[in-house]
């Protein structure tokens, strides 16, 4: 019986030389971007010192009457329906957009490759550069956060619904077409069925993510809870701001724990 000997593996530069070297820019990348935002541990005390000020100005959290908190109740209302309509909107146009991006859909390169690179280019603007590029079209207010919203997440959920079309699996679209079925019925029956439970968990989970998004765009004027906050915090009503953000993850904490048995219910089902 042969004799196996451990190999020790050898550490040197050759072997590891490049792990190193990439170690060594990435710190040196971190130190000149300190150096470049001049970030010092002193600035770093004295804004936590300042902080903890602020956090116990908020104390207790507080509407001051009812009136304002009827207020900003109806705002937290516009904000829940500025991410249910902008994300609905989104996944109605995301849908189609889908397909086409897809690679088993579509078999044109051209075709493919425009589609690809147009949800790359329009997904990459943030939602707040579209708030503000919406209010200038259709002035201030909630229709503006919609539209932002819509505009932000479209490419977005199209480009998952791609991905989701391409790895479905090809044996249902396969038995239809060898029945004499068309492909428009084939992708109806045989690839929607699979990747609409998938496209519906990725719908909820826009909708709770939105919510937090359309409370920042309403800060630049686009409608919503978001227009309160940034007034408060601008004339340093600490207390009211507090009361405004609890209220924001109440809802949002509430969102997440429906959207979460919903999703599992419904990848469950599928």
């Amino acid at each position: 019986m042969s004799e196996r000997r451990l190999e020790i593996p050898r550490y040197g530069w050759r072997t590891h030389g490049p792990g190193f070297a990439m170690i060594a820019v990435l710190l040196l990348l971190y130190a000149g971007g300190l150096t470049l935002l001049e970030i010092n541990p002193a600035r770093l005390i004295t804004g936590f010192a300042r902080l903890g000020d602020i956090v116990m100005l908020m104390l207790p959290p507080t509407p001051e009457t009812w009136s304002r908190f009827l207020v900003y109740l109806d705002a937290l209302g516009q904000t829940l329906a500025i991410a249910f309509l902008g994300t609905l909107t989104a996944a109605i146009l995301g849908l189609p957009l889908g397909f086409l991006a897809a690679r088993n859909i579509v078999t044109s390169r051209i075709i493919h490759f425009l589609a690809r690179r147009g949800l790359d280019t329009v997904r990459s603007v943030d939602t707040l550069i579209w708030a503000l590029i919406w209010i200038n079209v259709v002035g201030l207010g909630p229709f503006a956060g919609a539209l932002a919203i819509a505009s932000s997440d479209v490419c977005a959920l199209a480009k998952l619904m791609s991905e989701a079309i391409e790895t479905a699996d090809r044996r249902p679209v396969e038995g239809i077409m060898a029945s004499g079925g068309t492909r428009a019925e084939a992708i109806r029956f045989g690839i929607l069925p699979q990747i609409m439970p998938v496209f519906a968990s990725q719908i909820l989970y826009y909708i709770e993510s939105n919510t937090r998004s359309a409370t920042i765009i309403g800060i630049v004027g686009a409608g919503g809870i978001g227009m309160h906050l940034s007034e408060q915090i601008r004339v340093l009503e600490w207390q009211q701001a507090a009361f405004i953000i609890l209220m924001v993850l109440i809802t949002v904490a509430i969102i997440d724990a429906i959207s979460r048995v919903l999703r599992r219910n419904i990848i469950g089902r599928a």
